[in-house]
């Protein structure tokens, strides 16, 4: 692996990883909190994250 594909893979995956950290983040603290708005927006965070990762990895193959 060179630098160049190392960087895209970085600058791929860490935008998405901290995306989807946040969205877990939002369920869990919305659930502490009591807050359905709050798990309802990371709900959607998170699935969305993972819809974008699947779709991108289709368009690759």
């Amino acid at each position: 692996m060179n630098y160049t594909n190392l960087k895209t893979h970085i600058f791929f995956w860490t935008p998405r990883i901290l995306l989807f950290a946040f969205g877990i983040f939002a369920i869990v603290f919305g659930e502490f909190d009591d807050s359905p708005g709050l798990q309802g927006i990371g709900l959607i965070l998170a699935i969305g994250v993972v819809v974008n990762v699947v779709r991108n990895k289709k368009r690759k193959i």
